[in-house]
């Protein structure tokens, strides 16, 4: 789907405030409410909206300790990543893990309820014989900035 410069500044306006009336929408990008709906719509049903959510504040809830963990292979085999990728999904507390090149393999994005926790999750998924042939831990200490990937693309709308 090709996206245009309105469509971009719909996108920025609803990640901006996902709560905005259709006509406050409007208004923002400069176009009729009609106009506006039409191409919500589209975005929506194109799948380049896929839901409305809330941005919750989950230190507000409960303490957590936020670790960041390189993974390295022993092989590297199709197999190999398929057996460990499939092991990560199951895990609720992996809130992100991407596969890397230039010598880690991946790199999780862990949150836990505190470094014990996080310890025992790794001692896990030492038994699972996953082929983890090294990991390194790096304890988030301070969160210096989250945006959502498309930020970029969209402040440029």
């Amino acid at each position: 789907m090709k996206l245009d410069k309105i469509d971009l500044k719909i996108l920025a306006a609803l990640q901006s405030d996902g709560r905005m009336t259709k006509l406050r929408l409007a208004e923002a990008v400069n176009l009729s409410p009609t106009a506006c709906w039409e191409r919500l719509s589209r975005l929506e049903k194109s799948g380049v909206i896929t839901g409305y959510t809330a941005r919750i504040n989950a230190d507000r809830l409960a303490r957590r300790t936020t670790v960041l963990v390189e993974i390295m292979l022993k092989s590297h085999q199709q197999s190999d990543f398929q057996r460990f990728e499939a092991a990560v999904l199951k895990e609720p507390a992996i809130i992100s893990c991407d596969a890397t090149g230039g010598g880690v393999d991946y790199i999780l994005k862990i949150v836990s309820e505190d470094i014990d926790a996080y310890q025992r999750l790794i001692d896990k998924l030492l038994r699972l014989e996953l082929g983890i042939e090294r990991y390194f831990t790096y304890v988030v200490t301070k969160n210096v900035k989250a945006t959502d990937p498309l930020q970029s693309l969209l402040a440029e709308a």
